[in-house]
């Protein structure tokens, strides 16, 4: 069995977006420490701007995060003509022969290859995740070599490949 997905699969869905919280909680702390310890003869600063730029950061991480990690699986494995796939301490497998599409992202950090399936799994018609693939400057705009490989795997099940 060779791992496809990522291992900072983890670090991406469950340690990120709480470090990104405590960083925004963290700076909403200091602004106000900084407020109630402020000189007396010194302008406080405004109220506002402390509470909305917070509130955007926590908005625009909840809108990344379910864009592109919220449904990211947590596990891939390709083990001969299937597919062994784990997500919440769930575990199925899919036959290759059952993808209808590969589809892979180039410019988004992570990268996602995203499997469509001919009919619904327990985790869906759709199964996304975050290849292992080497990363580099130049391979941002290379195909992902793991989404080449299971085209060209499911092309070959199906007996289409020339």
């Amino acid at each position: 069995m060779r791992r496809l997905s990522s291992s900072l699969t983890f670090f991406y869905k469950r340690v990120f977006p709480v470090l990104w919280i405590g960083f925004v909680l963290t700076i909403f702390g200091v602004q106000i420490w900084v407020m109630q310890h402020a000189r007396v003869n010194a302008p406080s600063p405004p109220f506002f701007p402390l509470v909305l730029v917070p509130l955007f950061m926590v908005g625009v991480m909840l809108l990344l995060y379910r864009k592109l990690l919220y449904d990211l699986l947590d596990e891939v494995w390709l083990d001969g003509d299937d597919l062994v796939v784990k997500n919440r301490g769930e575990k199925i497998r899919v036959a290759l022969r059952d993808v209808m599409n590969v589809n892979a992202t180039t410019m988004t950090n992570p990268r996602r290859v995203t499997l469509m399936l001919r009919t619904d799994s327990r985790f869906g018609r759709n199964l996304t995740f975050m290849p292992a693939s080497p990363r580099g400057f130049m391979s941002a705009f290379q195909p992902d070599p793991i989404a080449t490989e299971l085209i060209g795997r499911v092309d070959a099940l199906r007996g289409t490949s020339r």
